[in-house]
C-alpha cells in the first residue's frame, strides 16, 4: 500500500456497498471493507480491495469511512458501538452515511460524530444496482459546506450526480422524497402493464412509445422489461422500500404534510411484503396489481 493513497474504510458491501467499493478501489483508492458476511468481503479482495475483520479494524486508520446499512438501527449500532465509528475512527476523519435512514438519526449521529472531531456527511444514493455497478449514481448529500467538498472526490467515484442539499440531514430527506416519487412511478407504471395487457395491448411496443412521450420515466426505462416478463430479481429490495415509505410517511406526518398518494402506495407495498415478496424487487407491485385486479 502506498502512503500517498487515501485509505477509504466501506461498512456493508451488500447489492449497493459493494458495486460501490469496487469502483472506489478502481478510483485508485485503498479500500478496505467490512461486512458481517466474510464472503463479501472476500469478493472485494478479489477485485483488489482489503477486508477488515471488525468495524474497528476497518476505520481505525481510515481517512474516510463510507458506511452503507440497511436501516436507522443498523447505522447507530456501527456508529455508537464499542467497536464503533465514535469510538475507534480518527479524528478529523470523514464519515460519508450512504444508507437510507430517517432524517432525525441523520442528524443526531453527526452531532455524536462531531463531538469526537469526527467530520459527518449523510450522502443517500439513488440509481439501484445498476447505478451501483455504473458509477453514475445520483447523490444527495447533507452536511457543512466544508465537509461536502472533502467528501466530493470519494462520490465522484461512485456517482455521477453529486448535489450539496443543505446541512446535516438534508440529504435524507430529499432521499425520502426521492423514494416516494419512485415507488409511486413505480406503481403507476405497474397499473398501466396490467391495463395494456387486459386489452391485449403488446406491451412492449406500447412502452416503447411511451417512454418517447411525457409519460416517459427512468422506471419505464430501467424496469418496465422486467415487470412484463414477471421477473423480479432484487435490484432494490421491497423489504428496504417498505423500510424507506415508513420514514416518508412518518417525516410528512411530523411536517404536517399530506401525502394521500404516498400513503396508498406505502399500504401497497406493505401489503406486497405481508405476501412474502419483501426479497423482490421494488417493481414486483406488479404482482400486486394483477391479483388486485384477478389477472394473476
Amino acid at each position: 500500500m502506498s502512503s500517498d493513497k487515501t485509505t477509504v474504510a466501506v461498512i456493508g458491501l451488500g447489492i449497493m456497498g459493494s458495486p460501490m467499493a469496487v469502483n472506489l478501489v478502481k478510483a485508485g483508492y485503498d479500500v478496505v471493507g467490512y461486512n458481517r458476511s466474510k464472503a463479501k468481503t472476500e469478493a472485494l479482495v478479489a477485485q483488489g480491495g482489503r477486508a477488515a475483520e471488525s468495524v474497528a479494524d476497518a476505520v481505525s486508520a481510515a481517512d474516510v469511512v463510507v458506511t452503507m446499512l440497511p436501516d436507522s438501527p443498523d447505522v447507530e449500532a456501527v456508529v455508537l458501538g464499542e467497536e464503533g465509528i465514535v469510538a475507534n475512527a480518527r479524528p478529523r476523519s470523514l464519515w460519508i452515511d450512504a444508507s437510507t435512514i430517517r432524517p432525525d438519526v441523520s442528524v443526531r449521529l453527526a452531532e455524536l460524530a462531531g463531538r469526537r472531531a469526527i467530520r459527518a456527511v449523510d450522502a443517500p444514493v439513488s440509481g439501484g444496482e445498476a447505478g451501483a455497478i455504473e458509477a453514475s449514481l445520483s447523490i444527495m448529500v447533507g452536511g457543512s459546506a466544508d465537509d461536502v467538498e472533502a467528501a466530493r472526490p470519494v462520490l465522484d467515484a461512485v456517482g455521477s450526480t453529486v448535489v450539496h442539499v443543505g446541512p446535516a440531514g438534508a440529504g435524507q430527506t430529499v432521499k425520502a422524497a426521492n423514494q416516494l416519487i419512485v415507488a409511486g412511478t413505480i406503481e403507476l407504471v405497474a397499473e398501466a402493464l396490467v391495463f395494456l395487457d387486459a386489452h391485449g395491448v403488446d406491451a412492449e411496443a406500447a412502452v416503447k412509445v411511451l417512454a418517447g412521450g411525457l409519460a416517459g420515466n427512468r422506471i419505464l426505462d430501467r424496469k418496465a422489461a422486467g415487470m412484463i416478463a414477471r421477473e423480479f430479481a432484487p435490484g432494490f429490495r421491497v423489504d428496504l422500500h417498505h423500510k424507506d415509505l415508513g420514514i416518508v410517511t412518518s417525516a410528512a406526518r411530523e411536517a404536517g404534510v399530506a401525502i394521500p398518494l404516498g400513503a396508498v402506495v406505502a399500504q401497497l407495498m406493505g401489503a406486497l411484503r405481508a405476501r412474502g415478496h419483501g426479497s423482490l424487487d421494488h417493481s414486483a407491485l406488479r404482482l400486486l396489481v394483477d391479483e388486485l385486479s384477478g389477472r394473476n
